[in-house]
């Protein structure tokens, strides 16, 4: 499958959800935002099964309870997963908070792997946090933008101008998308938390893609 046509099919989908979740973010409701039919189609190019997407939001929102009851409003501490590979970011008062956070994480089922980048330092603001929000937002429409970047195949997080970047990607894809991120104002730094794959496991993903008839029907 040619970036042509995966972009034909996937950027006006991308630019929608990015617009809607632009306007929500602003009320802490960015999930609601998206349509279901949003969801569904990005859901269908998404390189996860659809097993590990719903395990990833499971992992997501147990993680950010257990921290929750562990270390109350001391801490400040986001909690994404991509292919049940956990990260942490945000803020906390000392070592042992910071440890405390990645051990009730790594205790969760279906968690392979946690990326644990929480900072000791003051808890953040409600205006660095929407600032965070903003980058976060910029570096998607950045992505759907570029015509060498597969944007669905990447998670955004923004933690203190911190760009994190997770998903299943090759290296030359992985290191694409830092650049890219890199460019965008705000960003102060970009980290990369890929699980590699190689050129034949992608090429081999896109095979199935168009093999499928309602993804090669909708990708017309």
């Amino acid at each position: 499958m040619n970036k042509q046509a995966w972009n034909r099919f996937f950027r006006p989908v991308a630019t929608v959800s990015l617009c809607c979740a632009a306007v929500m973010s602003l009320q802490g409701c960015v999930e609601l935002a998206v349509g279901s039919a949003v969801v569904g189609s990005i859901a269908a190019t998404d390189r996860r099964t659809f097993g590990a997407q719903t395990e990833d939001k499971a992992i997501a929102l147990k993680g950010e309870n257990r921290l929750s009851r562990a270390l109350g409003d001391a801490a400040h501490i986001n909690v994404n997963a991509f292919n049940r590979r956990a990260l942490l970011t945000g803020e906390v008062a000392n070592e042992e908070s910071r440890q405390t956070a990645e051990r009730e994480v790594r205790a969760i089922d279906g968690v392979v792997a946690v990326s644990n980048e929480i900072q000791i330092a003051g808890l953040s603001n409600f205006s660095a946090r929407s600032n965070d929000a903003l980058i976060t937002t910029k570096v998607k429409a950045s992505f759907v933008d570029s015509k060498d970047v597969y944007a669905s195949a990447f998670k955004v997080v923004t933690e203190a101008g911190t760009v994190y970047l997770m998903g299943r990607v090759t290296q030359s894809e992985g290191n694409r998308a830092a650049e890219v991120a890199s460019g965008v104002s705000g960003v102060r730094k970009v980290v990369k938390v890929f699980e590699y794959i190689s050129e034949a496991e992608l090429k081999a993903y896109q095979a199935e893609f168009l093999a499928s008839p309602d993804k090669s029907e909708t990708s017309k």
